[in-house]
């Protein structure tokens, strides 16, 4: 089995609605949520109904929404999905920027949805039917019949009916001629070929002891398979840590005995604050760790076979605990972002998921991680990996970015850029309203490797033998974890700039322009700019030609749109051929 195919997982899509405090001021900081209510519901609806006319839609076009969550200095955001006689578009979305009164500031569309609007013709048609063939019933079990597992339920199946976009890539007409290898990620572009009536159908199942979780598109006329991609999107008392010396942890003392909740960290959720559990080589939670001192873990690797619940097993639960608070604490000192979802809904981690277990992941079942004891691998409770899966919650609560194709390796890649901030963050020590410029190594899991080599390197993806340094026209094929590589050294650029040492790790040959070598903006910089246009203008279709817009966008905003920032994310984006180089301004 490819271990590195599977670790740093997560599950699925989330969408929750609680109340956020203010917090921390500067650039990107989140505002405080307003709670969604039917009231505000319909203003929304009604300004965007206001503009259905604008845009040549008649009533068969509607607009619904699937989410709210805070945005930057006093905005709030809602993301809506685009239907068609009530039957929402796979894809089709728009993030809409909304002031303190709900009044619509600015609007993200995907590109598909974009194109949709400009003409009606582009749509399914007058006479496309809405009315399934099958049922939702027969829809899930077509989706069982095409995974072939011998599994149980961890949640009951679903099926929603939707609209599937089937797209096809075409070629821009200044690239018509180019040969294949020439091209850049602005060369081509994914239209619809024809819509197809479907199920999306999500099955979250367990065999034996691992989590087998897929998203299924099955068409509603006769149950064939259309698509289908696996969503294991692959993680103050005194605390003996494996990977950080002695920490503090916060826990909570009642009837005499010390349980690992914080409860300085997140409200509600299954343990009403942030917490660690047992999982005890199960594949449910268990129970919070409890304990009659205050003092946890030994600092070792776990001894396989042995006790979950004494000094070696808790070393786990310390892992996980440091990972969590620091996690919460960077996104909340940097951004105001509380928890996962940004309204402050408190997680959990399990750890000693199954036995033996190579894998780290989030679940989409309980809002919750999971982290393996390892078996090729050390315990995979390392800062960046417990950043990095924290990491698909947000995104998860977010954009949502689907977990296949381009936009999966986006999905992976923001969840590296996030295990690498807090990283930074943590061993800088974990304070202030910025990320420091260094603590963080570039590389994904060294800790938890036995031989000392990384699964990624964000500098240089092509390290690891598969994952590819630039985009080219075949990278929607790759597995999610290896089209991830030319974003992450995007990110690193825009960080750390690069070098023109053509013979070295850090030289990109698309960058033509002057400098040879494009200056960074620091970790700081780069990981507002990433965050700011990853909550608040991907949609779940964005690809890496729509992530270099969007992300100028936010540059822009955030710095200005001549600023030394916005020509580093086009440089940076450059680097990995999407899009042209550009001169940077002398003396920058």
């Amino acid at each position: 089995m490819n271990k590195r195919k599977m670790l740093l997982a997560s599950f699925g899509a989330l969408s929750l609605a609680v109340v956020v405090p203010a917090g921390a001021a500067g650039p990107g900081t989140m505002s405080p949520a307003v709670a969604a209510s039917p009231q505000l519901d319909a203003a929304l609806l009604a300004q965007l109904d206001a503009r259905r006319a604008a845009r040549g839609q008649d009533a068969r076009h509607g607009d619904a929404i699937v989410a709210r969550h805070p945005g930057t200095q006093g905005t709030q955001v809602a993301r809506v999905a685009h239907t068609y006689k009530n039957v929402r578009i796979f894809g089709f979305e728009s993030v809409l920027v909304l002031d303190a009164n709900g009044k619509i500031l600015s609007e993200s569309d995907s590109e598909q949805r974009a194109n949709f609007a400009k003409a009606d013709a582009a749509g399914p048609g007058s006479d496309f039917s809405v009315v399934p063939a099958i049922s939702s019933k027969a829809a899930i079990d077509a989706a069982l019949a095409s995974l072939g597992a011998s599994a149980r339920h961890e949640t009951p199946p679903s099926a929603e009916l939707i609209i599937w976009p089937a797209m096809r890539t075409e070629r821009v007409p200044d690239a018509r001629d180019k040969q294949e290898q020439e091209l850049n990620a602005l060369d081509v572009q994914e239209v619809v070929d024809h819509y197809e009536l479907a199920y999306l159908v999500h099955t979250r199942m367990v065999a034996g002891d691992k989590p087998v979780y897929h998203d299924t598109i099955v068409s509603a006329r006769d149950g064939a398979i259309l698509a289908q991609w696996n969503m294991l999107q692959t993680v103050v008392g005194v605390g003996h840590s494996q990977y950080n010396g002695d920490v503090p942890i916060n826990t909570t003392l009642a009837e005499g005995k010390y349980r690992m909740i914080d409860d300085t960290r997140g409200t509600g959720g299954t343990f009403g604050a942030m917490a660690i559990t047992n999982a005890n080589h199960g594949t449910s939670a268990g129970s919070v760790y409890v304990n009659d001192t205050n003092t946890w873990g030994d600092g070792k690797q776990y001894v396989n076979g042995g006790s979950t619940t004494n000094a070696n097993g808790q070393t786990a639960a310390v892992n996980a605990m440091w990972g969590l608070m620091n996690t919460y604490d960077t996104m909340k000192n940097v951004f105001n972002w509380l928890s996962l979802d940004g309204h402050n809904t408190a997680t959990y981690i399990a750890a000693h998921v199954n036995t033996a277990y190579d894998n780290a992941y989030y679940s989409d079942t309980c809002r919750c991680m999971f982290i393996g004891d390892g078996s090729s691998f050390n315990s995979l409770g390392s800062i960046d990996v417990i950043g990095h899966e924290m990491g698909h919650g947000v995104t998860a609560a977010t954009s949502n970015l689907t977990y296949a194709g381009e936009s999966g390796g986006l999905n992976e890649s923001s969840s590296d850029i996030n295990g690498e901030a807090v990283e930074a963050y943590a061993r800088g020590g974990g304070k202030g309203d910025t990320v420091p410029l260094t603590g963080n190594d570039w590389v994904l899991g060294k800790e938890i490797s036995k031989s000392g080599t990384p699964l990624r390197w964000m500098y240089r993806p092509s390290k690891d033998g598969s994952s590819p340094d630039a985009w080219n026209s075949s990278i929607k094929r790759l597995d999610v974890h290896y089209s991830s590589g030319p974003n992450n050294r995007m990110f690193y650029f825009l960080a750390q700039g690069s070098s023109a040492d053509k013979a070295g790790d850090y030289y990109s040959k698309y960058l033509v322009r002057t400098p040879a070598a494009m200056t960074g903006i620091g970790l700081d910089k780069a990981y507002r700019i990433w965050f700011k246009a990853n909550t608040t203008k991907f949609t779940s279709s964005t690809n890496y030609a729509d992530a270099r817009a969007k992300m100028i966008e936010a540059a822009g905003e955030l710095y200005g749109k001549s600023s030394r920032e916005l020509i580093a994310v086009q440089r940076a984006y450059a680097a990995i051929n999407v899009g042209a180089d550009v001169d940077e301004p002398p003396g920058q």
